[in-house]
């Protein structure tokens, strides 16, 4: 969707003008479950993370079809802005595995990044 690429990209503007229009599900994802949040994370742009969470109806916990939350994807990857702009979210789940198993603060750790680990302890 215009959605999800906007995000993937980290258009801020282009994610805002989206977000206005009732037609636009934020939630909605690819073929591979993936959704714009998830998107901005992974790819660690956090304006477009904070645009996203400033809507009560984003579910910042749905995974892709792999069980990977836009958190996990944000530790994974190192992004500790992010990180930080998930977990200010009271219903974001820090412990949520993959269909692995695996844990943001197993990818973080696995990773090595320190920063993020002591930010999921």
């Amino acid at each position: 969707t215009p959605l999800l690429w906007a995000a993937l990209c980290g258009h801020e503007g282009v994610v805002k003008l989206l977000l206005s229009r009732e037609d636009v599900d934020p939630n909605k994802p690819d073929k591979d479950g993936e959704t714009p949040l998830l998107w901005a994370a992974w790819c660690g742009h956090e304006g477009v993370v904070k645009l996203l969470l400033s809507r009560e109806d984003v579910d910042p916990n749905k995974p892709d079809k792999d069980g990977e939350t836009p958190l996990l994807w944000a530790a994974w990857c190192g992004h500790e802005g992010v990180v930080k702009l998930l977990l200010s979210r009271e219903d974001v789940d820090p412990n949520k595995p993959d269909k692995d198993g695996e844990t943001p603060l197993w990818w973080a750790a696995r990773n090595g990044h320190e920063g993020m680990v002591k930010l999921l302890l």
